[in-house]
């Protein structure tokens, strides 16, 4: 079942982020945060299919999806928005499952609200990349930040990270995030501005987690250069001791869409 709550004050600093819910009312707390030009949607086939027994919590980001477009952006913005949705679902601690960028808003919300995270599941976590790489990719995205149409848009997932998700997941990414622009143009429903913040955001120095927080670590073992840093392993490694779990998977970056029965096994570690 999924149900979404759309923001009454999209203008405050930090309102409480268009949110869908899966799974069981009385189950564990999930908070699942996507990656950027995502959307909460995108958790619905691994919650329904794979871990329904959780209670699944997924915003849209600042930026992302039906939230509000308002910066700022920064990953500090980020975690007030969702400690204020959090407030709003519940108010007992949560398991945080993050993909790429949702990852580094899991790890600088446990480093800040460590009482609002009861465990970390980081998959395929994108946090303290190299600057000149990310000021490339924030480049061609000013320079290319649309589509021609629904053809150009698929193909670009198609022939990238999304090439081992099934289609009918790829079909409903499209037929739920892409919109048609006023100029006629495609592109997923979010802010450019946002998008490009974000890749900044991504050259800030890691965070970890307080020690004594389960956390299950997955690495894309196809994605090269790595998102997953050596000093992200070793920080987490040094850290946590025993509480860390590393799971390396063969597969592209889309490991929640890609793999989703290995990461709900992943997610049940610590659920």
């Amino acid at each position: 079942m999924v149900h979404s709550w759309t923001v009454q004050n999209p203008d405050a600093a930090a309102p409480p982020l268009h949110t869908y819910t899966f799974g069981t009312s009385d189950g564990p707390g999930v908070l699942a945060l996507h990656g950027v030009t995502g959307h909460g949607r995108r958790w619905r086939d691994l919650a329904d299919n794979h871990l329904p027994e959780a209670r699944w919590i997924a915003p849209d980001l600042r930026g992302h999806g039906r939230s509000t477009f308002a910066p700022p952006w920064n990953l500090d913005a980020h975690v007030d928005s969702v400690l204020a949705t959090l407030d709003t679902y519940t108010s007992e601690p949560v398991v945080v499952v993050g993909h790429s960028f949702g990852a580094a808003i899991a790890l600088h919300l446990a480093h800040r609200a460590p009482e609002c995270v009861r465990a970390l599941v980081l998959l395929d976590p994108a946090i303290g990349l190299d600057p000149g790489v990310l000021a490339q990719v924030a480049d061609a995205t000013i320079s290319s930040p649309d589509y021609t149409d629904v053809a150009e848009a698929r193909s670009e997932k198609v022939h990238g990270a999304w090439g081992e998700v099934p289609r009918p997941l790829l079909d409903e990414e499209i037929a739920e995030h892409l919109v048609e622009l006023p100029n006629g143009r495609v592109n997923w429903r979010i802010s450019v501005p946002a998008l490009v913040s974000a890749w900044g955001e991504l050259a800030r120095p890691l965070v970890l987690p307080a020690a004594g927080t389960p956390t299950v670590l997955v690495q894309a073992m196809k994605v090269q250069p790595p998102y997953v840093t050596p000093q992200l392993r070793d920080g987490l490694a040094e850290r946590l001791g025993a509480d860390l779990h590393v799971v390396e998977l063969d597969c592209d970056h889309m490991v929640p869409q890609a793999r989703p029965a290995d990461t709900a096994a992943a997610i049940r570690k610590v659920l």
